[in-house]
């Protein structure tokens, strides 16, 4: 992966951890899960619909053929994923539901290996088995009785399953729209379905703490609308299973800030498992690339 997608794919991650705990805040202040999703979503919808029509700025609309799959795409990726990963939030701590997420990874990787035909040397799934195992131990450490067969932990699976989808099947519309204009269509898309939230949500607005308020206006700005975009760009500059090993990172992000705002501290266990993942994600970036370059080479000399 090129070093300007593994920063923008950084920024994104970077993000994306933080989404936990400001979710957790904003619930535990007053919100509900549904009037949360929907909020943040019109947010991010204003911010783009703002950037669609700024001086000098044209959107090339989406061509006929291309329509429903940028709508079932919006549904799957930020509709399902977000009403599942939201709801589940309400009996999953914000460190858990970050390992969850991390799960990510493996379900794109595969998907990416069998619908796009990337290829993953022996040393790239080692490094993902690798970054697993210390997502893994990640879960072990923070010992909480929600980690378990429970609605929330379902629901986060469904979300991991559904951004990794989401995330490989947009790659081949980055040749024909820009990353911003299709991550603005994604956005809309996806924020219709949340409109059946409405009722009630100046009530909840009103009622909700400083706190819950400002983390739902970042929650709206920062990973509904500025980490999908760094995150499309890095995905149309790279291939879609080694921009998304950087999702690895996630939930080691999500459980430090989680311990700095939310006063959860993660054990030596958590920890450990954290250095494992990152040792996963550049065994992926850095090996694993390498190895597919490498086999065919080996294989001609064979010949």
């Amino acid at each position: 992966m090129n070093t300007k997608a593994l920063l923008l794919a950084s920024v994104s991650v970077i993000i994306w951890g933080s989404t936990f705990a400001a979710i957790s805040a904003s619930l535990q202040g007053g919100y509900s899960a549904g009037h949360l999703v929907l909020l943040r979503f019109m947010i991010a919808s204003i911010i783009f619909g703002v950037i669609a029509m700024w001086p000098g700025v044209k959107f090339k609309l989406p061509e006929k053929r291309d329509a429903l799959k940028i709508l079932l795409l919006g549904f799957i990726g930020i509709s399902v994923y977000h009403i599942c990963a939201t709801f589940g939030q309400l009996t999953v701590s914000a460190g858990t539901a970050g390992m969850l997420i991390g799960s990510t990874p493996i379900f794109t990787t595969i998907i990416a290996v069998l619908v796009l035909k990337e290829r993953l040397g022996n040393i790239g799934w080692i490094g993902l088995g690798l970054g697993f195992t210390g997502i893994f131990m990640i879960a072990l450490g923070t010992g909480g009785s929600s980690f378990g067969i429970s609605p929330g932990v379902i629901l986060f699976l469904i979300s991991a399953l559904a951004t990794s989808i989401f995330f490989v099947y947009q790659k081949p519309l980055f040749k024909k729209y820009n990353p911003i204009e299709l991550t603005a269509y994604f956005t809309w898309a996806g924020t219709l379905p949340f409109l059946i939230f409405a009722p009630g949500l100046l009530q909840d607005i009103q009622g909700a703490t400083l706190e819950a308020n400002l983390s739902a206006i970042y929650v709206g700005i920062f990973p509904a609308t500025v980490a999908y975009i760094t995150w499309a760009v890095a995905l149309s500059l790279g291939n879609a299973s080694s921009v998304s090993s950087m999702l690895y990172v996630e939930p080691v992000v999500a459980i430090l800030v989680a311990w700095v705002w939310l006063h959860e501290l993660p054990v030596p266990l958590s920890i450990v498992g954290g250095f494992i993942a990152i040792s996963g994600v550049l065994i992926v970036n850095v090996f694993g690339k390498r190895a597919v370059s490498i086999n065919p080479l080996r294989r001609m000399k064979s010949i």
